[in-house]
């Protein structure tokens, strides 16, 4: 049987120091076919010089200039020019162990997914590593399956860990929002997770998410960092199938619940005051719907309703006996 070929999409800007680093890791993979497809989008740092060395050095490596689109365009640029029978993406500043697409294709074949996927490691800059969804233990998942795992955040959201086969993305560049900037990771996975007949997932972390200052996850809070999500899940709310409509609309009060939480407790919470009123008259044109949630999480929801003023001192308590129940 030939071997399959893998597309690597790896979107970048302006990440020129920290690019090598990771075009190193991708060029040391153990499995024999890979393409590698760097999207430059509209860097204005030296990413295009070195680029032009690997491009040079690397039969494999091949570069996209584009004007700057943001990471959801450069993705689906990468995807139309693949090569590839199954597309992986890889973010232009983290790093991958040798044997990750090579043990994603292995379990894919073993298990006939269309998706493979896997945990990740965090790197943060104090040197501290963080291992995410690392039990070991291998899943297969059915269409439903996967779609209520991504949804319940039982597996991680991010692109970059997952192997798809690349019919899965027939049609997707039209239902993409190119204007979502904070969770478009989300929104793409529900399309490509909705399309797949079968997932499997193994709980190892060769993905090393490299977490440093000034990167986007670094950046505070934005109206983009919290409403961007929520466009997101009325996005799937919107488009879902009956059946996982109640799933997608928990998943939707979560994040308003999340979104509220972390307005709150910010340092600079009165200067996003208008944030919180938002947020808030979001969730409380869905109260007929908090049945959906816990109790804990349907007691948070009133409080924030009814007595926001409230909510700021009891979260506290809630943080502390969510905590105490992780350790049982």
């Amino acid at each position: 049987m030939s071997v399959e070929r893998i597309t690597v999409v790896v979107p970048t800007y302006n990440n020129a120091p920290y690019l090598k680093r990771s075009l190193d890791s991708l060029l040391a993979q153990t499995y024999p076919a890979l393409e590698i497809i760097v999207v430059n989008d509209g860097s204005t740092d030296d990413t295009r010089s070195v680029l032009a060395d690997y491009v040079a050095k690397h039969p494999s490596v091949k570069v996209i200039h584009k004007e700057n689109g943001g990471v959801t365009s450069a993705r689906l640029r990468g995807v139309a020019e693949a090569a590839g029978e199954w597309i992986g993406f890889m973010d232009g500043d983290d790093v991958i162990e040798p044997q990750m697409y090579a043990r994603l294709m292995e379990n894919a074949y073993a298990c006939g997914a269309d998706i493979s996927h896997c945990g990740h490691q965090i790197w943060f800059s104090d040197g501290r590593i963080e291992s995410v969804h690392g039990n070991g233990v291998l899943r297969i998942q059915g269409h439903k399956e996967g779609l209520t795992d991504l949804l319940e955040n039982e597996v991680d959201g991010s692109l970059c860990i997952k192997l798809f086969h690349k019919a899965l993305f027939d049609g997707l560049s039209e239902w993409m929002d190119p204007s979502i900037r904070n969770n478009e990771d989300f929104l793409m996975n529900y399309y490509l997770f909705d399309k797949a007949r079968k997932s499997v997932f193994e709980g190892i972390c060769p993905y090393h998410y490299m977490l440093r200052n000034g990167s986007a996850s670094c950046n505070g809070i934005t109206e983009n960092s919290i409403f961007d999500p929520i466009r997101v899940r009325r996005i799937l709310l919107e488009t879902c199938t009956l059946e996982m409509r109640d799933a997608v609309r928990q998943a939707l009060l979560r994040n308003l619940l999340f979104a509220y939480a972390q307005l709150t407790v910010a340092p600079d919470r009165k200067k996003l005051g208008d944030f919180c009123q938002r947020v808030r008259s979001q969730l409380c044109t869905e109260r007929e719907h908090f049945h959906l949630l816990s109790l804990r999480n349907r007691i948070l929801a009133e409080m924030i309703c009814k007595a926001p003023w409230s909510f700021h001192i009891a979260y506290r308590v809630f943080v502390a006996l969510f905590q105490r129940e992780e350790q049982h």
